[in-house]
């Protein structure tokens, strides 16, 4: 019996996907006790040729759904009901799992059967040029339950009905399953040793209005997220709360969003700088705030 499915989830990727694909295939466990369940949730790039490539290269049991894109709480769905291990680790796209990475969840699953296993993920801005495969407290997520690097036994995933596919647009979908596996009493272990490289490149300036459109869209899916768990830990999270909401209607009426769209730079391709990048964070903040204050509007009419 496959004690382990890895669960991923693809979508224009391509140029990562074969690096993230080998990482996988490379693991310390046995061959035959671990599977990797693949959804393309209709890439529109080179990602199938990377596929047919995988295959041939596959050292464990590799299953691809092809999907016409749905969203990822739907392809995840996708894959949650192609998985057969007794426990399903969800990693990303952009994710280098290490080679001891599926040893490490199987040893904190099997000493604490029912837990939801947590597993630590170094940012880097380049897969070429690795830091040594250390974790340390920046790197740290306080997320009940993040698909960058997290388990739980299938069958529970499968009990609580998976991911809600409600959430369409970017943004929250496994935060609600952290709820709901919180809420139905799954505790949750961290292993710092179950480690995966995430692949966070430095944006350029062409990626601005990109971040300020993921902010937005993500604003819209946490009003969804507060309707379905009105309780403080959303409304923390998603800053549905009288002070975070006072503070950014203050920074409007100053007008901050003018001022710093003024400070950025033309949208070229060159890498921002850590000031502009900064700047830009800051941009897509005043972004999600104002959407959500759009998006609470139109919920309540």
């Amino acid at each position: 019996m496959i004690a382990t499915t890895i669960q991923l989830c693809t979508y224009n990727r391509a140029t990562l996907l074969e690096r993230v694909l080998e990482a996988a295939f490379d693991q310390t466990v046995p061959e035959n006790a671990y599977e990797v369940v693949l959804v393309d949730d209709g890439s529109s790039d080179e990602t199938p040729s990377v596929i047919e490539r995988a295959r041939l290269r596959a050292t464990c049991p590799f299953t691809v759904v092809s999907q016409a894109n749905r969203g990822l709480a739907a392809a995840r769905n996708a894959g949650i009901a192609r998985a057969t291990g007794e426990r399903i680790i969800f990693i990303d796209d952009d994710v280098l799992v290490l080679p001891n990475f599926v040893q490490e969840h199987m040893r904190s699953g099997a000493a604490r059967p029912g837990a939801i296993v947590r597993g630590g993920a170094i940012e880097v801005e380049s897969l070429d040029e690795l830091p040594p495969p250390v974790w340390g407290i920046k790197d740290y997520s306080g997320n009940y339950f993040w698909t960058t690097n997290v388990s739980a036994p299938l069958g529970t995933i499968r009990a609580i009905g998976g991911f809600d596919e409600s959430f369409s647009e970017y943004g929250w979908e496994d935060i609600d399953v952290g709820l709901r596996l919180r809420a139905a009493g799954v505790k949750a272990v961290f292993n710092p040793r179950a480690l995966v490289y995430h692949f966070k490149p430095r944006p350029r300036a062409s990626s601005i209005d990109g971040m300020v459109a993921q902010a937005r869209a993500k604003a819209r899916t946490a009003v969804a997220l507060a309707r379905l768990h009105p309780h403080w830990r959303a409304f923390l999270a998603t800053g549905i709360n009288p002070v975070q909401r006072r503070l950014a209607a203050w920074r409007r009426r100053l007008g901050l969003a003018d001022r710093l769209r003024a400070r950025l730079p033309d949208r070229s391709e060159r890498e921002l700088t850590s000031r502009e990048l900064r700047l830009s964070r800051a941009l897509a903040n005043e972004a999600y705030f104002e959407e959500l204050e759009c998006a609470l509007r139109a919920a309540s009419s």
